[in-house]
């Protein structure tokens, strides 16, 4: 059975008026934790797509980016991206879901916000009603102000990345501090360590962004103290 299946069948649950509590405690370990995973970003990238009053073309195709959909899968992919976007459950719902699901300050946190920021980016600009949502998701999954402030920066184009926000680094730390948080991040943002951590492997094209942009991060650093 294809993780769409089981993301399918999961989601028509919750339409036919199954309580999110009851599917997400079906969902609470692995491998079964991978598809609670997919049906939040599913979810609150729908109702994200629509907070700025329309859902466009380039963010449907932003979503396909995040998840890497096989051909036979694209008729399952769509039917679960339309059910959440009509489920009555609001975003809320699903945020403190997934909080409940993972704990506090769960590195799929990373993940899932900026595979959001991902699609909200999609038509070249961030509206206010996208921002105000995202700052509640951050708000309801209780996400370090600093870890969030640090994807905000790279997917915003409202300024150059700070280097150092990227990194998640104060200005005055020692080399071999940002070193290790450099290092730190390169893991994280590892294929084999996202899938460790509950991110199906449909769902981590999205680190390859964040890989470049970590990586530039330090060498920007890097080149200055050199």
């Amino acid at each position: 059975m294809s993780i769409w299946t089981r993301i399918s069948d999961a989601i028509e649950a919750l339409v036919q008026g199954e309580s999110l509590s009851t599917v997400f405690e079906r969902l609470r370990t692995p491998p079964e934790r991978s598809v609670a995973f997919t049906i939040a970003v599913i979810a609150l990238g729908a109702k994200m797509a629509k907070a700025d009053g329309l859902v466009t073309r380039d963010e449907v195709a932003a979503f396909r980016e995040v998840f890497h959909i096989r051909k036979a899968d694209e008729a399952g992919a769509a039917k679960v991206f339309n059910l959440a976007r009509q489920d009555v459950a609001g975003f809320e719902d699903y945020a403190g879901r997934i909080h409940r699901l993972f704990g506090a300050d769960h590195a799929s946190y990373c993940d899932l916000m900026e595979g959001l920021f991902h699609i909200a980016m999609a038509d070249g600009r961030f509206h206010p009603n996208e921002d105000v949502f995202l700052d509640r998701v951050a708000e309801i999954i209780q996400m370090q102000p600093a870890k969030y402030q640090a994807i905000k920066t790279r997917f915003v184009p409202d300024a150059e990345p700070d280097p150092y926000t990227v990194l998640g680094v104060a200005p005055e730390a020692s080399m071999d501090e940002i070193r290790k948080a450099w290092r730190a991040l390169v893991r994280e943002t590892h294929p084999d360590a996202m899938v460790a951590r509950g991110v199906p492997e449909e769902a981590i094209k999205i680190a390859e962004k964040k890989m470049i942009d970590v990586n530039r991060a330090w060498e920007a650093i890097n080149g200055k103290a050199a």
